[in-house]
């Protein structure tokens, strides 16, 4: 062990950008991810998707659902399945908070990312509400103004040096 360096800082492996269109985010949590040994490897190889992953609270317990770890491409007969269940680690008051806010009609646990904190797999969860048709809209038509409003700014400032 003498001459291992321990990981620092934040090393992001896979995001959940679809979350973002698609729901309306809450309260943000960290939580640890009970692992087995392949899928960390698997993970610091950066390999994994949360497209269609989600998260429930079962008899006090918060469980990460249908998020896809590819199997470890050196493993043997130990190997993981890759859409299994996995435990996701949090403190009891969180776990309470979050069962709490998930009883409100519409609302939904969703991972947003998964990542390496100082070496330990974390994932990132919200308390989301899902967005309608409208409300999609509205945001794609408020980024698109918003854009449109710095190119003119650019485009103004450029003119003022010349």
């Amino acid at each position: 062990m003498e001459g291992m360096v321990k990981e620092k800082g934040r090393k992001v492996v896979a995001q959940n950008r679809k979350a973002r269109h698609d729901f309306h985010i809450g309260d943000t949590y960290e939580a640890g991810l009970a692992l087995s040994g392949t899928e960390v490897k698997s993970l610091r190889e950066g390999r994994a998707t949360l497209a269609d992953a989600f998260a429930t609270v079962d008899d006090g317990e918060v469980w990460l659902r249908a998020a896809h770890i590819p199997e470890y491409s050196h493993g043997t007969w130990t190997n993981h399945t890759a859409r299994r269940t996995r435990k996701l680690l949090l403190h009891r008051r969180e776990i309470d908070k979050i069962a709490r806010e998930l009883e409100t009609k519409g609302s939904t646990l969703v991972p947003l990312s998964i990542y390496f904190n100082d070496g330990y797999a974390k994932v990132e969860l919200a308390v989301a509400t899902g967005k309608r048709e409208y409300d999609k809209r509205q945001t794609i038509a408020k980024r698109e103004a918003d854009r449109e409003a710095q190119r003119a700014l650019a485009t103004r400032t450029r003119r003022g040096r010349g």
